[in-house]
């Protein structure tokens, strides 16, 4: 990851403040709208809706679309996670286009093949597509456009784009692996016997199946409104090919040929949900994220129990500071790692008592400030509910205390030994903590605001049959043992806790802040961190995205490793940026840190900021990568 430091000043009294300094990239402004995501030519998609006329929910579903298309880690049979602010209602409003576990996607099955957690790659790793059901219905509820308006940068790049060089890279990585399936290496490998097998960067790569696709959903479009059906029941006709038609027989044929799980049945009887946002109040200003089944609640938590600390006096990455954010994201990482996962299965997760005051409270009086602990465990919210927690006898199996007066012990089964890493062993964990997706980011003068963080089907990918549609492998988010995560467990037709995380936050009942960004189990990190350089910190959007963070390492990570011991927290093992000072480096080893350093570590980040002084727009997109932004 590639990451800059802000520049700081240390006053008498030991606060940090900072100084307004030139940023890598400039910040956007623009006065009626703006769209930003991880790729240039996807801004470019939405700079396109928006100059047609369309409104940022339109705008978004292209980028959407586009990025899919161009597989910035990500790709059509993944998921999409929005949250939408309407002008009309002045309400937020959360989408789920998570897919969700195929039929025979059991404990036992994955269990009988070894696994401690469903795999990482492959027909086994898939959940349902919910990308292409996500667009469907964003666009039919809350855009103005067609889904051929709306499709059309993107089927445009399916049929032909310079690939960048970041992704036909990717390509030529995970060759051996795409050699595995045979739709996917018809699609990546297009010079297969030669050195390179993968297309090289400039050149123009083509996608003749999955044009196919979109096409066959525009055609089903258009001819529901030949027949006179009105534009929104028009789009939905595009969803039933995908999920119900052609489309999906072939997506089926295709995965099970190749060892899949998910049946006809399984496309047919999903469906994205809308869905009511979770929020809690900070200094003033509401922040919204999605639902238990995603780890955003976990930045809720991480803010009502910062609300104790005056954080802006402790000074921006002072030693003080990272230890306290370490801290409070070990309390609210061992909640998620616990409490998290798909709210229409039981057994219920218990969000009021997680997101109480009182809680938070309470979880704040176990932050000390003279060393780590590397024992934090899950707390009890069911007490904030006026309930009995049910799974204290669980709590106990697992190691951890239930006396909320003491500190934790150590874990056993959760502590990972550190001390037999090799360098091969940490790059992977790495890897697998920073998997990434990418974010979407629209905004327009009307009053529309668009959040996304959509992933799945990320390369190597195994693309379903002729669809040209790669699958999702997000069943690894799934456990097998429920002493991990009782709510978390597999089943057919469950959705699996996942990182992916969109955010907006509204301050005095306008919107204030849109923002989001790629990386597994350092989103919501970054997100926290971003949030308060701003409101705390007083940065701009783009000083924001760029500054140095600090990344945990002490959670159970979501992604990558079917063996327990490659999700285990590393208590203590933490990121800093490789410009932290000599005395905070001290510090913080004193306090039982293991340092790890590099030269970013903020993102990448894309947002939008609101100044409603001057009735503007400001973009800020990360220096991290490809993610560019467009105003106007």
């Amino acid at each position: 990851m590639k990451r800059r430091l802000f520049l700081i000043t240390f006053t008498c009294c030991c606060s940090v403040l900072v100084i307004a300094q030139q940023t890598q990239k400039p910040p956007l402004h623009g006065k009626n709208w703006m769209a930003i995501t991880g790729k240039p030519l996807a801004a470019t998609a939405g700079s396109i809706i928006f100059q047609k006329g369309g409104n940022a929910v339109d705008a978004a579903c292209a980028m959407l679309a586009a990025t899919c298309t161009m597989w910035d880690v990500l790709s059509w049979g993944g998921e999409t996670q929005a949250l939408i602010y309407n002008p009309k209602t002045k309400k937020v409003i959360a989408i789920n286009a998570m897919g969700v576990a195929p039929t025979g996607a059991t404990v036992e099955f994955f269990k009988s093949k070894g696994y401690n957690f469903p795999p990482e790659y492959g027909p086994l790793a898939a959940t349902t597509p919910g990308t292409p059901g996500g667009i469907c219905y964003m666009l039919s509820e809350f855009g103005t456009m067609s889904l051929k308006e709306v499709l059309a940068p993107a089927m445009e790049l399916a049929a032909g784009y310079a690939i960048d060089a970041q992704t036909a890279n990717s390509m030529e990585r995970g060759k051996a692996r795409i050699k595995e399936w045979p739709y996917s290496k018809a699609v990546f490998l297009p010079h297969l016997g030669e050195k390179r097998e993968a297309p090289s960067a400039g050149e123009i790569f083509v996608q003749k199946d999955l044009l196919a696709t979109l096409t066959k959903m525009v055609d089903a479009e258009q001819a529901a409104l030949k027949k006179g059906k009105n534009r929104k029941d028009a789009i939905m006709a595009a969803f039933d090919r995908f999920y119900k038609g052609d489309i999906a027989k072939e997506f089926v044929r295709g995965c099970k040929e190749q060892g899949g799980l998910i049946t006809e049945q399984d496309l047919a009887n999903w469906k994205p949900i809308e869905e009511e946002p979770l929020s809690v109040n900070y200094k003033g200003i509401d922040v919204y994220k999605l639902q238990a089944w995603t780890q955003g609640p976990m930045l809720l938590q991480s803010l009502n129990i910062l609300e104790n600390f005056d954080v802006k006096a402790m000074g921006y990455n002072s030693a003080k500071y990272i230890h306290t954010l370490y801290q409070t994201m070990n309390l609210t990482f061992a909640d998620r790692d616990f409490y998290y996962g798909d709210p229409y299965f039981p057994p219920a997760e218990p969000m009021k008592g997680l997101l109480s005051k009182e809680y938070a409270k309470q979880r704040a009086t176990l932050i000390g400030f003279e060393k780590n602990d590397p024992a934090i465990g899950p707390g009890d919210p069911y007490a904030f509910e006026g309930k009995t927690n049910p799974y204290l006898d669980l709590m106990k199996k697992r190691g951890f205390s239930t006396d909320t007066t003491k500190r934790n012990f150590a874990p056993t089964h959760d502590i990972r030994n550190q001390v037999a890493y090799n360098k091969t062993e940490e790059q992977e964990y790495m890897d697998r903590l920073w998997r990434g997706t990418t974010s979407v980011e629209a905004a327009d003068k009307e009053g529309w605001v668009v959040s996304i963080t959509p992933s799945g089907g990320w390369l190597p990918a195994c693309i379903a049959g002729n669809t040209g549609v790669g699958m999702s492998q997000r069943m690894q988010s799934f456990v097998l043992d429920e002493t991990i995560n009782p709510f978390n467990v597999v089943a057919p037709g469950k959705r699996p806790r996942v990182t992916l995380t969109p955010t907006l936050a509204m301050k005095d009942g306008k919107p204030f802040l849109s923002f989001a960004v790629q990386g597994g189990d350092t989103q919501e990190q970054n997100l926290l961190q971003f949030f308060l350089n701003m409101v705390e910190f007083g940065m701009t959007v783009q000083q924001a995205s760029e500054a140095a963070n600090i990344n945990t390492n002490q959670l159970w990570l979501s992604l990558g490793g079917t063996k327990t011991d490659d999700r285990k927290p590393k208590p203590g093992s933490i990121l800093l940026h490789d410009k932290t000072t000599e005395a905070v480096r001290a510090e913080l080893k004193k306090m039982g840190y293991t340092l790890t350093f590099d030269d970013r570590t903020s993102g990448p980040i894309n947002a939008i900021w609101f100044d409603w002084k001057h009735g503007s727009l400001w973009g800020g997109s990360s220096n991290h990568g490809e993610d560019y932004g467009i105003g106007w």
